[in-house]
């Protein structure tokens, strides 16, 4: 049988020159390649320190949007205490100027809730 050296095709040596040329396109390709490399961990380092500062920005909107939410909330909490304290001063002064009505709308209301509840 035959060895397997002798069965591959025989290779022609690179000339020097070419040997040269070819380590100095590898060298010029890693070059380029490592340049690439910095380029791309420039690139993401920039779209991290965006990315940070859109979030912050975000938080801040959503800050501001909640104590603006919250001035709102209080702002109809008072609202609602000031209706609520003048219906209650009403119905006093109603109570106080018509006491029979008001014992007999009381009444009415009682009965109403106890038919109700019956059922």
């Amino acid at each position: 049988m035959a060895d397997t050296t002798e069965m591959a095709p025989t290779r022609r040596k690179a000339s020097p020159r070419a040997s040269a040329a070819s380590r100095a396109k590898e060298a010029q390709l890693e070059q380029q390649i490592s340049k690439l490399q910095d380029d791309i961990k420039s690139i993401a380092a920039t779209l991290a320190r965006l990315s940070n500062e859109k979030v912050s920005e975000v938080k801040d909107i959503a800050k501001s949007e909640a104590r603006n939410l919250q001035r709102q909330g209080q702002h109809v909490v008072e609202d609602l205490q000031e209706k609520t304290e003048d219906l209650e001063k009403q119905l006093k002064d109603t109570i106080r100027e018509r006491p029979l009505t008001a014992v007999a709308s009381a009444v009415g209301i009682g009965f109403i809730l106890a038919l109700l509840s019956r059922h």
